[in-house]
């Protein structure tokens, strides 16, 4: 079985607002669920791709301190 856990989850948010997007990932972080993490991955990898360097470089410090920290 062939799952394309990338396409089902940019389909399945495809058309949500700012807002249902911020709502999701919200959610997702405030019920502490394993099972969103790979949605939460596909979303990172979104930014990252669209993201400039100055943009990645400032993504890579905050996850840097906030791996740190914990």
């Amino acid at each position: 079985m062939n799952l394309d856990i990338r396409s089902h989850i940019i389909n399945n948010f495809k058309g949500d607002d700012i807002q249902v997007l911020k709502e999701a990932i919200e959610e997702s972080i405030k019920n502490n669920d394993e099972i969103t993490l790979p949605g939460m991955g596909v979303f990172f990898e979104l930014v990252w791709q669209k993201a400039d360097d100055d943009l990645k470089n400032k993504m890579l410090k905050i996850l840097e301190e906030c791996v740190k920290q914990n």
